[in-house]
């Protein structure tokens, strides 16, 4: 049965496919902000991603597929599945999530499909930290994976950017491209706001879905053993390591005694943890993919009140220094970022101030209400008049 016959709330405004081969089902990108927003639009809503079964969640219908453990595998079994789910579920609009999901797009576009990229992030800029390959096949990898992109982008019906460095780069391709932020849903840190500063028990938080070398986790933990024994600081790391030869390292830190490992959090844990915490890090190396980014958790951090440390680059000065939220320092500086934290718990006045500021920033410039319209508007285009 469809969802829009299981769920008398959807009109009939066209059925919307999301495929992915990589992501779980409950991605907050991909789910909670396009699935959700499309849905409460009006629009009939499949996702088809790795899952133990098929649900209804939301209203929105799952077709689960089987995630190989083997990347290779994944990337061939996982997306033949995906294929064969989106033929069936014969939407009028696919948005795919994955660059090796590129092949399923082609095809479906010779199907006469339309079909848009959500591009997550700069895939070539990826591969150089992609520290299992070895060294000449990343530099032989990044220029064929921006062969692979730009070609597909061209064929495809629409591109929809995570950061307006990837918009540009599409946009010469493909003219049908948008920036597609991935901005936080303020309405998540509504109870953030509430609890005062100096009432939080969390001194330093960070969150991520995984906690690699380029994002900085080595230089966090050792940053943390570094602060002033009298201010009794604390880290909470929420998120998964990359791999255990990572962790196990982390592990003979002398700050991993001042940590608390939290384990991946669901949303609504991730915004009672924020709501606990003073300071918030995100200290990304500066690889080519981080340089222009635009991380969720600072968005997050700063809707929830929390004053950030983040690295000092420039798209990201103009950011914190533009609204006065934070502090920035060298990403891979461990004692840079253990003097921030302490500045910023010895300054309670600074730091609640620049934890509102951030607050009030979001709300103007950076919420993901604003860009759901920009997805509508792309949809109504290509249902108008399919591409």
């Amino acid at each position: 049965m469809s969802a829009s016959i299981c769920n008398p709330e959807i009109t009939k405004k066209g059925k919307v496919v999301h495929l992915t081969s990589v992501h779980g089902p409950l991605n907050f990108r991909i789910f909670y902000k396009e699935c959700v927003s499309l849905r409460e639009a009006g629009y009939e809503v499949v996702e088809v991603a790795p899952a133990e079964k098929d649900s209804v969640v939301d209203g929105i219908q799952i077709r689960a597929i089987r995630k190989p453990k083997q990347r290779i595998l994944r990337m061939v079994f996982g997306a033949f599945q995906v294929y064969q789910h989106a033929i069936r579920e014969d939407g009028d609009v696919y948005q795919f999530h994955d660059p090796e999901l590129i092949p399923v797009a082609l095809l479906l576009r010779a199907r006469g499909k339309t079909v848009v990229y959500d591009v997550h992030e700069d895939v070539p800029g990826t591969i150089a930290y992609k520290f299992y390959l070895p060294v000449p096949l990343r530099r032989l990898l990044v220029p064929i994976a921006r062969w692979v992109e730009d070609n597909a982008a061209a064929q495809l019906s629409a591109i929809a950017a995570a950061t307006v460095p990837i918009a540009e780069r599409f946009a010469q391709k493909n003219e049908r491209t948008i920036s597609l932020h991935n901005f936080p849903i303020l309405s998540e840190f509504g109870n953030c706001e509430r609890i005062p500063w100096c009432n939080r028990d969390i001194a330093v938080s960070y969150v991520g879905a995984t906690m690699t070398r380029a994002r900085g986790i080595v230089e966090i933990v050792e940053a943390i053993g570094r602060v002033p024994e009298q201010l009794s600081a604390r880290l909470a790391l929420a998120g998964r390591f990359s791999n255990d030869g990572l962790r196990e390292q982390i592990l003979h830190s002398l700050g991993w005694k001042y940590v608390d490992e939290m384990g991946f959090l669901p949303r609504e844990g991730v915004s009672k943890l924020l709501a606990r915490t003073r300071i918030g890090l995100v200290v990304l190396h500066p690889e080519p993919n981080y340089l222009r980014s635009r991380p969720v958790k600072l968005f997050e951090y700063m809707a929830a009140g929390v004053p950030v440390i983040a690295s000092d680059f420039p798209d990201w000065r103009s950011i914190v220094d533009g609204a006065d939220c934070g502090l920035l320092v060298s990403p891979q500086d461990p004692q840079a970022i253990a003097e921030a934290i302490e500045f910023l718990l010895t300054h309670p006045d600074m730091a609640e101030r620049m934890g509102q500021n951030g607050r009030d920033a979001v709300e103007r410039l950076y919420v993901w209400e604003a860009e759901k319209e920009k997805l509508f508007a792309l949809y109504n285009k290509l249902l108008a008049r399919p591409q």
